[in-house]
Parts: C-alpha cells; sequence; structure tokens
C-alpha cells in the first residue's frame, strides 16, 4: 500500500480557516471541483415546497428517483441502485465482492486503495506516465490482465490528470477483464462535464457485460453534495441483488430523493454548466499553454493539472501564494507518481478564474 501524505481537501476550509485566519465564506475552492453555477435554480425555487416530505419515510424502492435516474443517463430502470453519494456506493460494492487483488490507475483518487485494504485486500497500481500526457495506452494496460487479479478501478475522467478512457476502448479494456474473471469500476464522477461527443460515459455498455459497474454522484456536476446522492449503474443483477441485500434502508433522505428528481430534469441548468465549462476550460488551456514556466494537460473535464517548470518554485509556494489571496488549489505532490511541481484547480467563472491567473502570474 502506497504511503499518501497529508493534504487540503477541497471541504477543509475550516482548516484553512483556523491555519491562514482567513474566513471560509471569503475562500474560492479551486479544489473540490465543484459546479461554479451552485446548485440548480429549479432546485433551488421547488425544493422549499417539498419539506413536509421529511415527515414520512421515502419510497423503500426510491422508484420515483431511479427513473429520474433512468431518464436522465438512459440506463435501464432494473440496474440502477442509489446510495448516500458514491462513497458509500464505492464501499458496498467492495464490501460485497471482497478483492483479494486489485489494479488502479495512478495518480488517483485515494479512497478506492483505501477501501480495498479495509476489506483485506491488496493494491497495485499502474502508472500513467508523463510522457503521454498521462493518457492511458489502452493495449498495454490490456496487457497487464492476467489470472490473480479481481478487480480494476477507473476514474473517468480521471483525478487529477483530466484524461478519459473513451467508450471505444473502454470495450477493449471489458473484454481483456472478462477472459480473467476480472470485475471493472469506472467511476464517473466526473463524466458529466466532458462533451457529449467524445463519448466517455460507459453506462451504455452495463447492458453488454456484466463485470462492470458505474458509479455516479451529484456532488461536482449538480453542485450538491452536503446532499449525499449517489447512484451505480450494473447489469449483473446478482450484484445488485448482494448490494442491496448489504445496504441499510432509506440510506437517502426524503429531500435528497426529491431533489434528486428535480435537478436531473433541469435541462437548462444542464446545458449552462457543460457550455460554461467547456469555454472557460478552452480559455484556460489555451492561456497557459503560452506560458514557458508551466505545463498543462489536456483535460475533457472540470480541472486541469498544471506542472511547474520555473525551478525555484514548488506546488506548496503556489499553494501559499493562492489561499493568501483567498484562492484555493489542490498541491498535487500528495498524490502516487506525482510530486511537488504539481496542482490542480478547477474550472470556475470567468471573473474568478482571472483572479487565479493573476495570483499564478506572481510566482510564475
Amino acid at each position: 500500500m502506497l504511503k499518501h501524505k497529508d493534504h487540503f481537501h477541497g471541504s477543509d476550509l475550516e482548516k484553512i480557516e483556523e491555519i491562514y485566519g482567513i474566513k471560509k465564506e471569503d475562500i474560492t475552492s479551486f479544489s473540490a471541483n465543484v459546479n461554479p453555477l451552485g446548485i440548480s435554480p429549479l432546485l433551488r425555487e421547488t425544493l422549499a415546497s417539498h419539506v413536509d416530505a421529511i415527515t414520512t419515510y421515502p419510497d423503500r424502492d426510491y422508484a420515483k428517483l431511479r427513473k429520474s435516474i433512468c431518464a436522465y443517463t438512459g440506463a435501464q430502470f432494473e440496474n440502477i441502485i442509489v446510495g448516500n453519494g458514491s462513497t458509500e456506493l464505492i464501499s458496498l460494492f467492495i464490501q460485497t465482492t471482497h478483492p483479494e487483488k486489485a489494479l488502479i490507475l495512478g495518480p488517483t483518487y485515494s479512497e478506492y486503495e483505501r477501501e480495498i485494504a479495509l476489506e483485506g485486500g491488496h493494491t497495485l497500481y499502474y502508472p500513467l506516465k508523463e510522457e503521454n500526457n498521462f493518457q492511458m495506452d489502452v493495449n498495454d494496460l490490456c496487457s497487464q490482465m492476467k489470472d490473480g487479479l479481481d478487480l480494476l478501478v477507473l476514474c473517468n475522467p480521471n483525478n487529477p490528470t483530466a484524461s478519459a478512457i473513451s467508450r471505444k476502448d473502454m470495450r477493449k479494456i471489458l473484454d481483456a477483464a472478462l477472459q480473467y474473471g476480472i470485475a471493472v469500476m469506472v467511476d464517473e464522477t466526473y463524466a458529466e462535464f466532458a462533451p457529449d461527443d467524445l463519448k466517455v460515459s460507459s453506462i451504455p455498455l452495463t447492458n453488454n457485460y456484466n463485470n462492470l459497474i458505474v458509479l455516479r454522484g451529484i456532488s461536482k456536476f449538480f453542485a450538491a453534495p452536503g446532499l449525499r446522492l449517489g447512484y451505480a449503474v450494473t447489469g449483473n443483477p446478482d450484484l445488485l441483488k448482494y448490494i442491496n441485500t448489504k445496504k441499510n434502508p432509506w440510506t437517502i433522505n426524503s429531500l435528497a430523493e426529491i431533489a434528486g428528481c428535480i435537478m436531473f430534469s433541469d435541462k437548462d441548468y444542464i446545458e449552462k454548466t457543460r457550455t460554461l465549462i467547456t469555454t472557460e476550460r478552452e480559455r484556460l488551456l489555451s492561456l497557459l499553454s503560452a506560458w514557458d514556466t508551466v505545463k498543462v494537460y489536456p483535460s475533457c473535464t472540470n480541472f486541469i493539472l498544471l506542472k511547474i517548470l520555473k525551478e525555484d518554485v514548488t506546488s506548496d509556494m503556489l499553494f501559499d501564494c493562492c489561499i493568501r489571496k483567498g484562492l484555493m488549489i489542490r498541491d498535487c505532490s500528495t498524490f502516487p507518481f506525482l510530486d511537488s511541481s504539481y496542482v490542480r484547480f478547477c474550472v470556475m467563472s470567468p471573473e474568478k478564474n482571472d483572479e487565479l491567473i493573476g495570483a499564478f502570474k506572481e510566482l510564475l
């Protein structure tokens, strides 16, 4: 198991407030990767009128919510399971499958390795290479599939590299995994920020592959981490049955259930989000690509990985410079296979993005 260093998470605003003496209300978090538009206006307008829902238990099967997810994603109704954030579903899936040996992309989100270790499993990392802009060599990954592996974990698009696997390439991976009886868990937390024409989502593949489970949540795209609503899609009926057996009833409260139904139908908000993120992401990539003091990597989601090329500047120094201006970026030296020359920041409003660029200019 790799050793993970301490770091400031995007939600650690109280810790920042204590250390730097900056009120958390005055901090703009470029680290949390949350939609800068905030919650859906439709949700803001209508949720209050449903407050009486808390006087009754939610539907144990969450049928209406699952139908909303079905309409939003195109997944089959019977293949959808909901949970208290995608974190609960990751935990339930790993508890159900008990992988003894798992292969995970690196660098990536540390929670996968933690959950596998809690179940007594062992984790191997498949490192994405900087010289390939952290883009996966699919054929090489497939050649690493072998007997003894139980689970392959893919974050797609990957955090923090912002690289993605196309649906076409995912088919190759799933076919290779099937040969060795390897389950594949795909975390699509950031897939909704990707342009539709990239065909990043693996949800359509759940109709054809029973070794696949796809996980999503509402924390990032719908800017609602506090509601704790996640969902998973799999075409494996036995897996669904096992997870439902382990899962506690009513892990989603009545208001979160209603909120999901509302936000998944807010087409105007969804379109505005995609337009803002695409426009600003391309502007920032173009702007920073012209600097000789940094390297930015291709991104198809709502954050960008940046490598500092200036010898006397580290990720910790850049973090400190930005946070003192109330701008919180992610020091990526804590990720496996990255060092103190990497930071990650998410796409915010044009005005806030310009503030961040101004802070970067002071050191870079």
